[in-house]
């Protein structure tokens, strides 16, 4: 009888588990399916070449929390506009804080090797605040300089989406200090020696982004290419 007694207290057991776990994930923010199914309220034209800023717009502009906005900005690609699969691994690297040369450090979410490259050389970190349902955060972000005055703003970016003349589109993309939030720099930080020795001696980081970082512009065939660069330049 105890053994039947036992085996039916399991049972019971296993139904409870799986009824948690059904609910509980029920009731899990699915982030990128929300950017999937708005796909084409971000980019109403389809085209996201260099548009990562455009998602970043359409996250902040959302009445949500903190850990949401931090979840939300885990799936896109600053340099590209790319989709990034969830629970992808960022990259650990490094740029210089906005009018300085101080160094920051923070992880990278990028949908291809070559766009930790374009970021670390073509963007800058600042400091932003804004005020979230669960209050007001400061947090670190990626910026490129206004780019609206080019002569050779490229063909392939939507200009509309950035640019309201030769001043920065408020209502399309977030402007900070007359530059472009092109996305969150996560777990930013002044970097330590050890963070900066450990990036400049990485495959990636270093020696790939070294090669990369020196290559003429028209010779560029990996990732965005020249896009993100005359953009950002």
């Amino acid at each position: 009888m105890k053994p039947l007694k036992n085996m039916i207290k399991l049972i019971f057991i296993c139904i409870f588990t799986l009824s948690f776990i059904n609910i509980s994930n029920s009731g899990e923010k699915n982030y990128y399916k929300d950017l999937v199914t708005n796909w084409s309220k971000i980019f109403p034209d389809s085209n996201r070449n260099a548009a990562g800023p455009k998602f970043f717009k359409y996250i902040i502009d959302k009445d949500i929390t903190y850990e949401d906005f931090i979840e939300y900005n885990k799936l896109y690609c600053a340099v590209s506009g790319s989709l990034i699969d969830p629970n992808d691994t960022p990259e650990f690297i490094y740029l210089n804080q906005e009018g300085t040369e101080k160094k920051m450090c923070g992880n990278y979410y990028r949908c291809c090797v070559p766009c930790s490259c374009d970021v670390m050389k073509y963007s800058s970190v600042q400091k932003m605040k804004h005020k979230f349902k669960d209050g007001i955060k400061e947090f670190y972000v990626l910026t490129i300089k206004n780019p609206c005055n080019k002569k050779d703003f490229p063909n392939r970016v939507n200009k509309d989406y950035f640019c309201e003349g030769k001043k920065i589109n408020k209502t399309q993309v977030q402007e900070l200090d007359n530059r472009i939030v092109i996305g969150l720099f996560h777990n930013g930080r002044s970097c330590k020696k050890d963070e900066i020795d450990i990036i400049n001696n990485h495959q990636i980081t270093g020696s790939y982004c070294q090669l990369r970082n020196n290559t003429p512009l028209e010779n560029l065939q990996t990732g965005m290419g020249d896009i993100f660069i005359k953009l950002a330049r």
